[in-house]
């Protein structure tokens, strides 16, 4: 099946409509039986990383590659956005030699600014503010396991980071509810409130706040939790330990969940913190499919992306 995105880029998970984001699941589907694919023939992605990656980016590259396409990866070194040359410059050069930029930094105004001046498709591959790509992978995790997503319960246990951000839009975008449970000052941001509750209202997601991790994951269908202390953050490492003490994702506070429930985890964990020690080897623990489908989801975004706007 084809697969066509009306925005050109991706930077926020909103970009993509609900229909889209059904669609590239059922082509993820496809791609996962497929034999090889020349979709990308003759293709290159530029793959611009300023953070550290180990998911993110063998599934872009193992994709392109597996898409018949060229990657070609380009660290903070090699480019420097807005130190070594300006964005605009390198948005507009890549423009003219790559067919997509996947660009992985910490503020995501340097995303805005890419897309701003490009006339391929820029993929948000992890900003400060969001994390497009692994809401689509958790997302159809999700549905693999389930069978559907709509009116399933999401429990998300830890700090509205880039991830949740991107979640709780994805999970409003397609009918899941959405619950959040964070110390004060760590929750939701009022823009993202504000967009994923416009979209629930569509869906007829639900979206709850909460102080109490026994209160979000009643009864939930899926437990979801991050890390405390996000790439960038490194000198509040203490002060997070402290505020997010009872917040970690136990044992005991899974089993307030449905029986049949799911944890799930971005990875890279840190045990001890939000986890205890090898609790992604839990028997409910889908967090190694929940990776490894990252590269089914990028396969479908960058063939429709490329297809359709590169």
């Amino acid at each position: 099946m084809k697969v066509e995105l009306t925005n050109p880029h991706l930077l926020s998970i909103s970009d993509l409509s609900t229909k889209e984001v059904l669609a590239l699941f059922d082509r993820s589907r496809e791609l996962k039986a497929a034999t090889p694919i020349t979709s990308l023939l003759g293709k290159s992605v530029g793959l611009l990383f300023e953070k550290p990656s180990l998911r993110t980016r063998v599934s872009f590259e193992v994709a392109i590659h597996q898409l018949s396409g060229n990657a070609i990866y380009l660290g903070q070194n090699e480019v420097g956005l807005g130190t070594r040359e300006p964005i605009a410059d390198i948005s507009l050069l890549l423009s003219r030699l790559v067919d997509a930029v996947a660009c992985r930094t910490y503020s995501h105004a340097n995303l805005e600014e890419l897309a701003k001046h490009s006339s391929i498709p820029i993929i948000n591959a992890l900003s400060d503010k969001e994390h497009p790509t692994q809401a689509l992978a958790d997302l159809l995790t999700i549905q693999e396991h389930f069978g559907r997503l709509h009116g399933i319960i999401i429990a998300y246990i830890g700090d509205g980071n880039n991830v949740a951000n991107s979640l709780v839009q994805g999970s409003a975008s397609v009918g899941a509810s959405f619950r959040m449970a964070s110390p004060p000052g760590y929750g939701l941001t009022g823009d993202i409130l504000d967009a994923a509750s416009k979209l629930a209202n569509s869906t007829g997601s639900q979206l709850i706040n909460s102080r109490s991790p026994i209160e979000a994951v009643s009864n939930a269908d899926v437990v979801y939790t991050d890390v405390w202390t996000s790439m960038g953050q490194e000198n509040e490492t203490a002060a997070r330990r402290k505020d997010f003490s009872e917040f970690q994702v136990t044992h005991e506070l899974l089993k307030h969940a449905k029986s049949d429930a799911i944890f799930m985890h971005p990875m890279p964990a840190h045990y001890g913190e939000e986890v205890p020690d090898n609790f992604l080897e839990h028997p409910q623990s889908v967090t190694y499919d929940q990776a490894a489908n990252k590269l089914y989801v990028l396969k479908a975004l960058l063939e429709a992306m490329i297809e359709t706007h590169g």
